[in-house]
């Protein structure tokens, strides 16, 4: 009789707790980042370039001289000259009626002056620009003082130059918010697509995640993301420029982390289906580009018209610099910005959950 034999025991490493799906993904999202010098370019370099250029562009500088034209065939042309060049803000050039006009069409002189009588003046100017209306008003007075004219009201003036009040204390913050909408929807977007492209996402479908879980890691990438991103741009345009942060740095973590947020679920949104780079870099510009134009980023939102303002309004880069803005400049706090962190909000969730009904691995 054959005694069994049970084959011995083999002892099995012991293996430590499995490592979460989600933390996979997520260190997977900072190495594709990392390994892109364009990307890091775009998003800490190229901001700080561009913040510095229109901060040397519009600097505080003594206030610039109006180029006039006086036309020189008229007999009064010399007197008239001579009391426009009284005015050190006033650089008088004197041109024939051709010469003048094409001038003024060019953009070379602000207002062209015509002495039709010993008291009577033509202004020739393009009433839509600023610096025209400007001209208008500064050569009437050098005129009017030189025939006589006396002020009756003693005036006083105060000049008041801080910071917070310069363009580029208005343009910081846009631009910060600009980079947030760039690197949320350009990151996150081009990665997804990338990766159905090359048939990547065909693969992850084996592994133990889930879709809400692969699209949860490139919003979760932004947050530790925004610390580097935020805090480089800020702190050049605060010690270069003196860009004042008169509001708490809570207040400005959540303005810039539901931002980043809102503009992260906006990428997976628009890069849910497309297949191609050249569909998907079609379609974030489709969506981007109305936002830079409309949204305040260079100059004031308020500048269009009315019938525009609610649309404009809801857009999440307007809601962005509007409460970056009120944050560093006015230090706003979060009550006061509800209105803004609310329309963010509505894009993070309404965005989030649209990419996550649409999208497809394949």
């Amino acid at each position: 009789m054959t005694a069994s034999v049970s084959p011995p025991s083999v002892s099995r490493p012991r293996r430590g707790l499995r490592e979460h799906p989600l933390t996979q993904l997520v260190k997977v999202r900072f190495l594709e980042f990392w390994r892109e010098p364009e990307a890091v370019f775009w998003v800490f370099i190229f901001p700080i370039l561009l913040a510095a250029g229109l901060g040397i562009a519009f600097r505080q500088r003594a206030p610039d001289v109006v180029k006039v034209g006086v036309l020189v065939s008229e007999p009064h042309a010399g007197a008239l000259s001579d009391a426009i060049a009284r005015d050190s803000r006033l650089d008088v050039l004197p041109l024939d009626d051709s010469a003048g006009m094409h001038a003024l069409r060019t953009g070379r002189i602000a207002l062209f002056v015509v002495p039709r009588a010993e008291r009577t003046v033509e202004y020739r100017y393009d009433d839509t620009r600023p610096d025209a209306r400007n001209a208008r008003l500064l050569v009437d007075d050098a005129i009017q003082r030189a025939a006589g004219r006396s002020d009756v009201a003693t005036v006083r003036e105060r000049h008041v130059r801080e910071p917070g009040a310069r363009y580029i204390d208005f343009v910081v913050p846009g631009l910060l918010a600009m980079n947030l909408m760039g690197s949320g929807i350009w990151g996150v977007g081009f990665t997804i697509v990338e990766s159905r492209r090359k048939k990547l996402l065909k693969r992850l479908i084996a592994t133990p995640m889930s879709r809400a879980q692969f699209l949860a890691s490139f919003i979760l990438s932004r947050l530790a993301m925004l610390v580097l991103e935020v805090g480089a741009f800020l702190g050049f345009g605060i010690l270069v420029f003196g860009v004042p942060a008169r509001g708490s740095l809570g207040t400005l973590v959540l303005v810039a982390l539901t931002s980043a947020l809102a503009f992260s679920a906006l990428g997976l949104l628009v890069a849910s289906r497309v297949r191609t780079m050249e569909g998907a870099s079609g379609l974030m510009n489709l969506v981007m580009l109305p936002m830079w134009i409309f949204s305040g980023v260079f100059f004031s939102a308020s500048r269009f018209p009315d019938a525009a303002q609610p649309v404009i309004q809801a857009l999440p880069l307007t809601a962005a610099a509007d409460a970056l803005r009120a944050t560093l400049l006015e230090g706003a706090s979060l009550s006061a910005l509800a209105g803004e962190l609310g329309i963010l909000a509505a894009w993070l969730v309404g965005g989030f959950t649209a990419a996550l009904a649409l999208f497809r691995w394949r």
